[in-house]
């Protein structure tokens, strides 16, 4: 286990995927400066915490088939909706020797909606309005809990699990909870890499966090 925390937040139009940049191993810190969030495509982006191998692997692996994809499809890239179920696919191919790694996939669906998919270590995923994953996670869903908390996807008809929030708030958001997190959890901190994506793209950009 690697450390590191993921988080992604869901809104109307835009989706913040979130990730510290600290790579540590009991109580040493390997590099302040390393990612864990990869762009699959203009509408697709995964966040990883967990062993960083497996990681590595996972990322390579899911790469590779978004361009077979695309080779196959004239050029088309696969759709966010379409990436979380391969990515599913993916780990539960591999549930009798897993990937270490706990997943969210942000993106836009066909309509241009925001959509965060959270994932258990083989495979099992779900479509919520908000999630965390990794070392910090019982730091920060209680005040995403406190703050964007959304309607159950069970109730019928469908209520939509997107935050109701402005992108700046949101981001703002995702910023107070790293800075929470980093107070409080070792494995979480130095910087946090913010990407969001809407419809302009993808846009990345950096906090500094606590280095101790």
């Amino acid at each position: 286990m690697n450390g590191g925390t993921c988080v992604a937040v869901a809104g109307a139009d835009y989706c913040i995927v979130a990730a510290d940049t600290r790579l540590s191993t009991g109580f040493s810190i390997l590099t302040r400066e390393h990612t864990k969030v990869v762009t699959l495509s203009d509408a697709c982006v995964l966040a990883s915490a967990g062993f960083e191998g497996d990681r590595k692997q996972l990322h390579k692996v899911l790469g590779m088939r978004q361009q077979v994809f695309a080779h196959n499809h004239g050029g088309k890239p696969m759709s966010c909706p379409a990436m979380a179920q391969m990515l599913s696919n993916t780990l539960y191919f591999k549930r009798f020797f897993p990937y270490y790694t706990f997943n969210l996939l942000g993106g836009l669906d066909k309509s241009g909606k925001g959509a965060v998919y959270t994932y258990d270590a083989i495979g099992s995923y779900e479509r919520t309005g908000y999630a965390c994953q990794g070392s910090g996670q019982a730091l920060i869903m209680p005040v995403l809990d406190n703050q964007l908390k959304s309607a159950s996807p069970l109730l019928v008809p469908p209520v939509s699990s997107a935050t109701p929030l402005a992108e700046a708030q949101a981001v703002d958001l995702v910023k107070d909870c790293f800075a929470t997190a980093g107070e409080r959890d070792i494995y979480t901190g130095d910087a946090v890499e913010i990407v969001v994506i809407n419809r302009n793209g993808v846009r990345r950009e950096t906090m500094p966090l606590k280095l101790d």
